[in-house]
């Protein structure tokens, strides 16, 4: 693969890097404002299946949320970073 196939191909996965990431965020926002509006409805719903406490309930909600958001932005967000400062530099030296 030559240079200019090189820096094709982390445009592309750097594209495939953000979309991910966008994609996680919007997850992110569905489950929140499902967790924010939805009130007693999931913990009922829940209960259901698992012998929960309202306590456990919402601390799993929150640390899912942290969870997600920290994995998100070291699995997506630092690397399409990283590809476009790499990217950025190759550019620069041509």
């Amino acid at each position: 693969m030559n240079k200019d196939e090189q820096i094709f191909c982390m445009e592309n996965l750097a594209g495939i890097l953000i979309r991910c990431f966008f994609m996680i965020y919007a997850l992110l926002l569905i489950w929140f404002v499902f967790y924010w509006a939805g009130g007693d409805w999931g913990y009922n719903l829940t209960s259901h299946w698992f012998t929960v406490s309202k306590h456990e309930y919402d601390l799993l909600s929150y640390c899912g949320i942290a969870f997600l958001k920290i994995c998100a932005l070291i699995f997506f967000l630092a690397p399409y970073v990283g590809i476009k400062l790499v990217v950025r530099k190759n550019k620069k030296s041509n």
